[in-house]
């Protein structure tokens, strides 16, 4: 470990593996790829071209070339010669195992192998790796892994902390922002802050507060702008003014914050609940295609990321 890195496999070439792949050709790796799906190799150059455009905005690295993607008949066959491996199979516990056992059986010795997995925690798959398990590490990225800079990483019980250095080496080498989770958790950090709030956003809902559409909105034009620049304990720092947060969390505003967290709710699991969620997502998207929404997205976060990087002040 600690070898620099020039080729990587990607396992699992859907939503997620394909914007990991874009993200690693746009970087200046060669790439081998590997996915079980019918027509998988060609679903995932057209991915690769569709993320091209975006990529060229942020900016490419000199080698950077579509046409270092190639695609192995077998996972086996993908990581033989990879410097780092990148897995993005399905969110099932028992796939992963099967698929580690493999991946650890064919990967070079040096090479570290990463699972992009949401909820599942490495502990949980790391004991099907027979020849070298403290080489296995989460890398969990936010979609879509082609722009968001967050990489989330963490080991299991019987990771290496030279693994867990070569993976945060290895995602800022390429432009992300890795974070390092000292514990196992499920979800992880970023998920599990989103679930908080998707909660009591559905809540909101559910006990008819504001409409879908305003709860939205309430995020996208209030303090979701703030977040996309600083997080939420630097956000509490600003808010308390000269007294930073330690002067917040004391005042009265401290104490009424606290109290809410005692009142937030719980939605219910109805299928009704989640019908009226859904048909509100539909009423706010106005017929507009998601594909459509997507795009100018994209758009828009390709400045904020541009900006962002020329802010030096930002943390």
């Amino acid at each position: 470990m600690g070898r620099q890195v020039e080729r990587v496999a990607v396992i699992g070439t859907g939503l997620i593996g394909a914007s990991w792949a874009s993200a690693f050709l746009a970087a200046g790796l060669d790439v081998t790829a590997s996915d079980p799906g019918d027509g998988a190799a060609e679903r995932l150059r057209a991915s690769v071209a569709a993320h091209w455009p975006s990529l060229e905005a942020i900016g490419l690295r000199p080698a950077a070339d579509p046409g270092r993607l190639t695609f192995a008949s077998n996972a086996a066959e993908a990581v033989e010669h990879a410097d780092f491996v990148q897995e993005s199979g399905p969110e099932d516990r028992a796939i992963k195992r099967d698929l580690f056992a493999v991946l650890d059986a064919a990967a070079p010795p040096h090479a570290v192998i990463a699972s992009s997995s949401s909820t599942i925690m490495v502990s949980e798959f790391q004991d099907a790796c027979a020849h070298h398990p403290e080489r296995i590490v989460l890398a969990h990225p936010f979609n879509p892994p082609h722009l968001i800079p967050l990489v989330e990483v963490a080991g299991g019980v019987r990771t290496s902390a030279a693994a867990i250095d070569t993976a945060m080496a290895f995602f800022r080498t390429i432009g992300k922002h890795p974070i390092h989770l000292k514990k196992e958790v499920r979800g992880h950090v970023a998920n599990r802050l989103q679930a908080a709030l998707w909660r009591e956003a559905f809540h909101l809902a559910e006990q008819g507060v504001a409409s879908v559409a305003d709860i939205d909105a309430a995020i996208a034009h209030g303090p979701g702008l703030r977040w996309a620049l600083l997080g939420p304990f630097m956000n509490l720092d600003l808010s308390g003014g000269s007294a930073g947060i330690r002067g917040l969390l004391n005042s009265p505003l401290g104490a009424a914050t606290r109290a809410m967290w005692d009142d937030l709710g719980a939605p219910s699991d109805d299928p009704g609940l989640t019908e009226a969620i859904a048909a509100g997502v539909a009423d706010a998207r106005g017929g507009r295609e998601r594909a459509e929404i997507v795009a100018a997205r994209d758009a828009v976060l390709i400045e904020l990321l541009r900006r962002k990087a020329d802010a030096a002040v930002l943390p």
